[in-house]
C-alpha cells in the first residue's frame, strides 16, 4: 500500500481539523496505507466526523473474513499471526492486521507495539497492520476494535486478523468480534491445567498448540481433546473445533491451521452461521454505541442535575432506585 496525502477541508468548530471523508475513505479503497490510518485515528479519537466516516463505509463493508487470535501471554500470538499472514499473502490475498496491545499508563498508546514482531510484512503493500492500544477496555480488546475492523474490511482487505491483548479465562471478547476464533496455548504453561476450567478456553473454533516442538505438547493436545469431548452433545453436523500443532516460528503447522480455517468458514456459509454471527456482531455494536451515547446525555449538566435530585430521594426514601431509573431514562429518551 503507497502513501497518499490526507485531504482537509478546513477547520470545524473549536479548530479541530475536519477531513474530506469522502476523499479518505476513496484513497482508503486504493489501498493507500496513511488513508487507512487517518481512518482508524479518527475512530480511536471518537472524532467529531465519526458518524459520517460509519455512513461513508456501511456500503462497502461485509466482505473480509475476521479471524482472532487470543491466548495467554507468552504462547506466541504475534508470531502466529506473522505466520498466517505470510500464509495468506502467498495465497494472493490482502490482510489487514489489528494487534491490540496494553496501554502506557503515560501516553495511553500501544505499550508492546506487536508491529516490531511483524516487520517483515512493513514493506508488503498488500498488508496492513496496526497497533491499537486497549485504553483500559477489558476483554483483550480495544473499545474502538470494531470500528477499525469495518475500516480494513471496507479498505478491500480480504482477511482481518484481530490479535488480542494476552488474556486471562474471562476476557473472550474476541469470540463476539470475529468469524472465527482461534484460541492458542503453549506446552509448560499451565494451558493443561486450564483446559478444564470454564472461560477463555470454550470460546475457540480452533485450537493451536503452538511450540509443539517442546516437550508436553502431545499431552497438551490430549488434555484439551478430553476437555472438548468432555459433556458434548453437539448436533449432527455440529462444528467439532479441531487441535493444530503448529511451530509458528518456523512456519510449521501453518498450512494445517490455514485449512483449518478454510473448512470453519465453509461450514459457517453451509450452515447460515456466519451470517448469524455478523448480525450478532452488528447488534452488539448497536447496542454499544447506544450505551455510550446514553451514558453521555447522563453526564450532560441538565440529566446530573436530574440524578442528582433523584439520588437525593431515593437517599432520603421516598423514591426506589428502579423507580428513579425509569424517570430518568423517560427524561432522557423524550428529551427534544
Amino acid at each position: 500500500m503507497s502513501g497518499a496525502k490526507e485531504q482537509a477541508a478546513g477547520s470545524g468548530r473549536g479548530g479541530v481539523r475536519q477531513v474530506d471523508v469522502a476523499a479518505l475513505v476513496e484513497q482508503a479503497r486504493e489501498g493507500r496505507p496513511r488513508a487507512v490510518a487517518r481512518l482508524i485515528s479518527l475512530v480511536e479519537g471518537a472524532s467529531p466526523q465519526l458518524r459520517e466516516v460509519m455512513a461513508a463505509l456501511a456500503p462497502l463493508t461485509g466482505g473480509a473474513y475476521v479471524v482472532g487470535l487470543t491466548g495467554s501471554p507468552g504462547v506466541g500470538k504475534s508470531t502466529s499471526t506473522s505466520a498466517l499472514v505470510t500464509a495468506y499473502r502467498r495465497a494472493g490475498r490482502r490482510v489487514g492486521v489489528l494487534a491490540v496491545d496494553p496501554s502506557s499508563p503515560f501516553s495511553g498508546g500501544a505499550l508492546l507495539g506487536d508491529r516490531v514482531r511483524m516487520s517483515e510484512h512493513a514493506s508488503d503493500p498488500g498488508v496492513y497492520i496496526r497497533s491499537m492500544a486497549t485504553r483500559g477496555h477489558l476483554g483483550g480488546l480495544a473499545w474502538a476494535a470494531p470500528q477499525a475492523i469495518r475500516v480494513l474490511d471496507a479498505a478491500g482487505c480480504d482477511v482481518v486478523l484481530v490479535e488480542t491483548v494476552g488474556v486471562g479465562q474471562s476476557e473472550v471478547e474476541i469470540a463476539a468480534q470475529a468469524d472465527t476464533s482461534v484460541v492458542l496455548l503453549a506446552p509448560g504453561m499451565g494451558d493443561g491445567i486450564q483446559a478444564a476450567k470454564a472461560g477463555i478456553l470454550e470460546i475457540g473454533d480452533v485450537y493451536v498448540v503452538n511450540k509443539a516442538d517442546r516437550d508436553g505438547a502431545d499431552a497438551t493436545a490430549r488434555e484439551l481433546n478430553h476437555m472438548l469431548g468432555l459433556g458434548e452433545s453437539r448436533a449432527p453436523g455440529a462444528w467439532r473445533p479441531p487441535i493444530v500443532k503448529t511451530v509458528a516460528a518456523r512456519s510449521e503447522g501453518t498450512d494445517e491451521l490455514l485449512a483449518a480455517l478454510d473448512k470453519h468458514r465453509a461450514w459457517m456459509d453451509e450452515h447460515g452461521v456466519l451470517a448469524e454471527r455478523r448480525r450478532a456482531r452488528a447488534a452488539k455494536e448497536i447496542e454499544t454505541i447506544a450505551l455510550t451515547d446514553l451514558r453521555a446525555r447522563i453526564a450532560a449538566p441538565a440529566s446530573a442535575t436530574s440524578l442528582t435530585a433523584l439520588a437525593d430521594q431515593v437517599t432520603q426514601g421516598t423514591l426506589d432506585p428502579y423507580t428513579a431509573a425509569d424517570t430518568l431514562l423517560t427524561d432522557l429518551t423524550t428529551a427534544p
